[in-house]
């Protein structure tokens, strides 16, 4: 078998291995959906959203903020239901993981800015913790990416230096603030470019 020095992967949840969790996509399709003003609903989201994917508030709470300030003509089950419905897995990437960590035995984190709801619903719909180890999440851990506290706390969790990390992740900013840790960052953009920037990196599936 080939051998690496990197023996974890840091990835991202949405973006990489699921559809994101609640992007502006979604909520300009939720403004259609519902009838509702999408501009103002996006600024009331822009207000208050960091405050629950730092797990300070709940989900209800960020409702109440958003859109249940006033009287509204559906139920909040229906439009919780609508943000849970969002999320999607991206099959062949988590099928590249999960075979990456089989044959290095590499430990797997995710390391994402989410509130705490959509974290655990994603993570039990998809079954994430089949293969991925540790749940660093905004809303567990009080940072958020691109604080490089949350790097640092995944780290310590890991038990891992940063030389011995492979950071997967869709926001090429963020890859920057972990490059700066020492962390070897991997900017995704699709599976077959993440495939050969790990393979550089010593993980390949590739037979030898």
């Amino acid at each position: 078998m080939a051998t690496s020095s990197i023996t974890t992967l840091f990835l991202d949840i949405g973006g990489v291995l699921l559809t994101n969790g609640w992007d502006h996509h979604m909520r300009q399709e939720a403004a259609q959906t519902f009838g509702l003003d999408y501009d103002d609903m996006n600024e009331r989201h822009h207000l208050t959203f960091d405050t629950y994917e730092e797990g300070k508030i709940s989900l209800d709470e960020y409702l109440n903020r958003v859109i249940f300030y006033q009287d509204r003509s559906f139920s909040r089950e229906a439009f919780k239901a609508f943000m849970f419905a969002q999320s999607q897995p991206y099959l062949a990437m988590i099928d590249l993981i999960r075979q990456l960590k089989d044959r290095y035995q590499l430990k797997i984190a995710a390391v994402s800015n989410e509130g705490r709801e959509l974290t655990v619903y994603r993570i039990k719909t998809f079954e994430l913790g089949q293969f991925i180890d540790f749940f660093i999440s905004s809303c567990f851990v009080h940072y958020r990416k691109p604080d490089p506290d949350i790097y640092r706390i995944a780290l310590d969790i890991a038990q891992v230096q940063p030389e011995q990390v492979a950071y997967i992740e869709d926001r090429s900013m963020f890859v920057e603030v972990a490059g700066g840790l020492g962390l070897h960052g991997v900017y995704h953009t699709s599976l077959e470019t993440t495939r050969s920037a790990l393979s550089e990196l010593g993980l390949s599936l590739a037979k030898t």
